[in-house]
C-alpha cells in the first residue's frame, strides 16, 4: 500500500469544480488529491501580430504557485518566471493547442491561468486536465457552437519509487522517486508530449514500456472525469 492507501496503478481523487470564477470565459477548481489548481479562462478577440490576418486562433497559458500553496510560502514572481514556471506554462500551452485545430479557431485567443492553489504533487498534470475543461467551457460561453476540437486533453504523471512503479504522484513519493515521467494524451490516443527523467539510477527501456502502459491505463479514467464535468455543466 502507498502512502496514502492507494494501490500502485490506482489515480487520486479526482473532481473538477466549475464556474468558479463570474468574470472567466470558463473556470474551474481541478482536484486530485490534496493538489488544487484554478483554471480561469480569458477571451479576446484578436490574435499577436504574428498570426494576424492568417485567419488562425491562438491558446496560450500561464501557470503561478500562490504563496500558501506549499508548507513553506511560495514567493510571488512579479516579474520574470522561474525556468520551472516558464516550462510548466510552456507546456500546459502546447499541450492546449494540440487538442485545437486552430485554422478553425478564426481569429480568437483564449489565455488559460492555471494558479496552484494547494501543492501536493503532479501540479502540471492537474493544471492540464483543468485547462482543457475549461477552455472547453470557455468556447461554448463565448458561442462557438462547434468548437474546433480535435479531441480531448489529459495529463498523468508516473514514477518509480523504491523501485516500484506508481501512477499520479503525490508530494513525498515524486520527492523520493528514482524516475519521474509525464504524458500528456489526446482521447484519441495520440500523445502530446512525454517527459522522462532519471532523478537516480537510468532507467531501462523495459520500465520505459511498462510506464508508458501505466499511463495509458489511467488515461481513460481522466478523459471520463473531464466528460462528466462537462456534462453537468452543460445541463
Amino acid at each position: 500500500m502507498r502512502i496514502d492507501g492507494r494501490r500502485r496503478s490506482e489515480l487520486r481523487p479526482l473532481s473538477f469544480e466549475t464556474g468558479v470564477q463570474k468574470h472567466a470565459a470558463g473556470s474551474c477548481i481541478v482536484s486530485a488529491g490534496d493538489t488544487r489548481v484554478l483554471c480561469a479562462v480569458s477571451f479576446e478577440e484578436s490574435v499577436p501580430r504574428f498570426l494576424r490576418g492568417t485567419g488562425s486562433g491562438w491558446v496560450t497559458a500561464e501557470y503561478n504557485m500562490l504563496p500558501a500553496s506549499t508548507n513553506t510560502r511560495t514567493n510571488r514572481e512579479r516579474a520574470l518566471s522561474s525556468g520551472r514556471t516558464h516550462e510548466i506554462q510552456r507546456l500546459i500551452g502546447r499541450s492546449l493547442r494540440a487538442a485545437l485545430d486552430l485554422d478553425r479557431l478564426g481569429e480568437r485567443t483564449f489565455t488559460v491561468d492555471c494558479d496552484v492553489l494547494q501543492a501536493d504533487g503532479g501540479t502540471r498534470t492537474a493544471a492540464i486536465n483543468g485547462g482543457w475543461l475549461a477552455l472547453r467551457i470557455a468556447m461554448a460561453n463565448v458561442g462557438i457552437s462547434e468548437p474546433p476540437m480535435i479531441g480531448a486533453v489529459a495529463a498523468v504523471s508516473v514514477g518509480v519509487v523504491g523501485g516500484e512503479l506508481l501512477v499520479d504522484l503525490c508530494y513525498e513519493e515524486d520527492s523520493a522517486a528514482e524516475v519521474d515521467f509525464n504524458v500528456v494524451a489526446l482521447d484519441n490516443g495520440g500523445l502530446i508530449e512525454v517527459q522522462g527523467t532519471a532523478e537516480g539510477a537510468a532507467f531501462t527501456r523495459d520500465q520505459l514500456d511498462q510506464m508508458m502502459n501505466a499511463a495509458e491505463s489511467a488515461l481513460p479514467e481522466l478523459f471520463a472525469a473531464q466528460r462528466r464535468a462537462l456534462e453537468t455543466t452543460q445541463k
